[in-house]
């Protein structure tokens, strides 16, 4: 049995990597930190939890999880308060999966242009994006894995395979995403309020939002060469899901059928991409509450460009699901413990 902690329990991520860490048959949940809720009962913060877990929150401390004897923390904190702890983690042998951007850039001086900073450079190295269909093998190994972005998951996913086999041009492609509510985190802010959500569609962080550098990483990397993308969010009056539209330019000689043949090959044996076919697209009603990925495309020759469709519960896939994933990976186990939930429909 793995003991785990979860740094930042009280947010959204963090009560998520609860529920599901709750089903896992190999964790035991042992810590729960949380500097707001600190010596509150987790089942009197979230009444879900009521008759499922008897923790208290605890402010963090190093010495608590060494006593404890955790084998693994998910620092479920905001980005520049992972930095503050995750040295303290590594340094006492604990393994890590980050759900901050603090790790995720492996360039600092961009991760300074885009946040803020960065306090534990020297840590960013050897950290190992845990993007599983991509970077498996590294994360095997990882002391500390950077979990992706919402956004970019959703993005690199439906972009790797047509990457990967050389089917599409670099250049001018175009990444329209919507993301729900809890995608602003649990933070008291006007801009989630229910009536300045609710009722209403809209674009933010046009051409500025802090996921594209990474965005423009996975796909560079996936490539072979430098790619610079027009990324736009937008926010849905919903409470979870992201659906992500890529817009590529094909090459001359690509056909459906080598499109069909890319992601059938790139995701023939993993167990969260579910491939969309006869005509259905991903819709997030789909996806909700799981750790799937569901894709779909459509090949235009009107105007030589193919069109792929992502869905993923940004709380899940986009975060905690991922994080379990990952620590799944990290320490050999099925790599489908805890996960295997049939997503909320309707």
């Amino acid at each position: 049995m793995l003991n785990v902690a979860v740094i930042g329990a009280t947010g959204y991520t963090g009560v998520e990597l609860v529920r599901l860490l709750l089903r896992h048959p190999q964790v035991n949940v042992v810590v729960l930190t949380s500097r707001q809720y600190a010596n509150e009962s987790f089942a009197q913060i979230f009444p879900s939890m009521a008759g499922q877990l008897d923790i208290v929150c605890t402010e963090f401390d190093v010495a608590e999880l060494v006593s404890k004897q955790v084998d693994i923390a998910f620092t479920a904190v905001p980005h520049k308060t992972a930095m503050e702890v995750v040295p303290s983690l590594l340094e006492h042998d604990i393994r890590v999966v980050d759900l901050s951007a603090d790790y995720r850039l492996r360039d600092v001086a961009v991760y300074e242009q885009w946040y803020q900073l960065h306090t534990s450079p020297e840590l960013v190295k050897g950290a190992v994006y845990g993007l599983p269909e991509l970077y498996r093998s590294q994360i095997g190994t990882a002391e500390l894995v950077a979990n992706p972005g919402c956004y970019p998951t959703s993005i690199a996913v439906a972009m790797a395979p047509l990457l990967h086999e050389n089917l599409i041009e670099v250049e001018g492609i175009i990444l329209d995403s919507k993301s729900g509510a809890t995608g602003a985190g649990r933070s008291a802010k006007t801009s989630s309020l229910f009536c300045e959500v609710n009722e209403g569609f809209k674009a933010y962080a046009v051409s500025s939002h802090r996921h594209t550098p990474e965005i423009e990483q996975t796909l560079s990397e996936l490539s072979g060469t430098m790619v610079k993308v027009n990324f736009t969010p937008h926010l849905l009056p919903l409470n979870r899901g992201i659906l992500s539209t890529c817009y590529v330019s094909m090459k001359a000689s690509t056909t459906l059928a080598h499109v069909d043949a890319a992601f059938e090959a790139y995701y023939a044996n993993e167990p969260f991409v579910r491939l969309c076919h006869n005509g259905n697209l991903p819709n997030t009603a789909y996806v909700r509450g799981s750790n799937f990925v569901d894709l779909g495309w459509v090949v235009d020759d009107r105007t030589g460009r193919i069109i792929v469709i992502s869905a993923i519960d940004n709380l899940v896939k986009g975060a905690s699901g991922q994080a379990i994933q990952n620590m799944n990976i990290m320490f050999g186990l099925d790599e489908s413990a805890g996960l295997a939930v049939v997503p909320l429909f309707p």
